[in-house]
């Protein structure tokens, strides 16, 4: 599996990496009727290119180059990324089901402003 996004993408959802990313496999858009209730972006694993356009693009650092990559505090995300399937109603559902329960899980990171997350992540 390519690139993971994780936590910091969480309620922020930046789509500076949408914008660079060359085979449109990042969503929901801010276009895509989704976007308004998705709590974060995803990477479509199968349709990703491992280009990696989209990690310098991420203001607030929350894209990982892979699963090996991504610490292990966030893994739960990997999921996440790998069966949101826009379009799909139920792989939509259970992406967001496992996002809730990440910030139910990590109360005291989720608190932390999105922008300072990652590096807040080294605290706890």
């Amino acid at each position: 599996m390519p690139f993971i996004i994780t936590d910091p993408c969480i309620e922020t959802k930046d789509s500076a990496c949408v914008d660079v990313c060359p085979v449109d496999c990042i969503h929901p858009r801010k276009d895509e009727a989704e976007f308004a209730q998705a709590t974060m972006l995803y990477i479509h694993p199968e349709e990703c290119i491992d280009c990696g356009a989209c990690v310098p693009a991420c203001p607030v650092a929350a894209i990982y180059e892979s699963v090996d990559a991504t610490p292990s505090h966030q893994k739960d995300l990997v999921e996440a990324n790998a069966i949101y399937r826009l379009g799909d109603a139920d792989a939509m559902a259970k992406a967001e089901e496992i996002v809730q329960a990440h910030i139910a899980s990590h109360p005291d990171i989720m608190a932390v402003p999105a922008a300072e997350r990652q590096a807040a992540h080294a605290r706890f």
